[in-house]
């Protein structure tokens, strides 16, 4: 339920929002958040703020218009030393893409959440009513801190079988002992080692990192395929899925928008206005259009 109506009936205070990452000038996040404050009529503005190192916005965070942030690469798993707090969900992840501000004055906590997750379940329950299709097996290419959510999407939208690789075995093995409690990965040394045809594919690594014909021998008869890389929009990986009839495919900017709803309500209490956040990306990317691809990273 939109809260919009009730907001209305206070003065609100300018709060600054912002997108923290390292080569993130092509982010749409400000595109997507800032439609959705237009729409609630919300003193509130979104920007862009790069940072080779989290310690670069951690007075960003200390500013008392500060309204929260989203989180990208390479900052989601450093970005917790900057919390006075964390959701169980995050700590459970091990990365951090939302923070949310709790409290005024002396209370005032920064909290770190994962909205990841979240957005990729959704994604996958969605397709599994839709279709009325079972997901038993899931892969998750890709062991940073996206695969990571990916992961625990998979395990809570209640595939049997998850899978894991990555180009560094070490990297996807600690991130399976880090989860060992909760449930089990398996993780692979190369997708030509992967000994089943999973229902749910989802990519985590750039997509100007791979090709074709690394993907051409993985997808069985039906299932849904998801890349979290979003330039370009069509990657390797969602141009061989769609090859193979039965699959469905969604693209880096739909997971990117999915997860931004569930930011932009622990932010504000305002139900997202999901047309026009699509509307506004739309519109920015018929603007930029003639422009040259750069690599993006949820």
């Amino acid at each position: 339920m939109t809260q919009s109506g009730s907001l209305a009936d206070h003065a609100l205070s300018p709060k600054n929002f912002h997108i923290f990452g390292s080569g993130i000038s092509f982010s749409i996040s400000p595109t997507i958040h800032n439609a959705g404050f237009t729409h609630h009529d919300l003193p509130y503005k979104y920007d862009i703020r790069e940072s080779s190192h989290i310690d670069g916005v951690a007075h960003l965070i200390l500013d008392k218009q500060f309204g929260g942030a989203s989180v990208t690469m390479p900052h989601k798993l450093q970005v917790h030393k900057l919390c006075t707090g964390q959701t169980e969900t995050a700590r459970l992840i091990g990365a951090i893409n939302t923070l949310i501000v709790k409290g005024t004055g002396n209370e005032r906590h920064i909290v770190g959440d994962n909205t990841d997750w979240s957005g990729l379940h959704r994604i996958m329950t969605d397709y599994a009513a839709r279709t009325a299709q079972r997901s038993d097996i899931g892969l998750v290419i890709g062991a940073g801190g996206a695969s990571r959510a990916a992961l625990y999407a998979m395990h809570t939208s209640g595939l049997r079988s998850i899978y894991l690789v990555n180009r560094t075995l070490a990297t996807a093995e600690k991130v399976k002992e880090d989860f060992k409690d909760v449930f089990e990965i398996r993780v692979i040394k190369s997708l030509d080692a992967l000994p089943e045809h999973p229902d749910v594919i989802v990519g985590t690594v750039p997509a100007e990192t791979t090709t074709e014909d690394q993907f051409s021998a993985i997808f069985g008869s039906r299932g849904i395929c998801i890349d979290m890389s979003y330039k370009p929009r069509q990657t390797p990986l969602l141009s061989v899925a769609q090859r193979h009839e039965g699959w469905d495919t969604v693209t880096g900017v739909e997971v990117l928008l999915a997860q931004a709803y569930d930011q932009f309500y622990l932010w504000t209490g305002c139900e997202p206005p999901r047309e026009k956040m699509i509307e506004a990306v739309s519109k920015y990317e018929q603007e930029k259009a003639r422009g040259g691809n750069k690599k993006g990273m949820l």
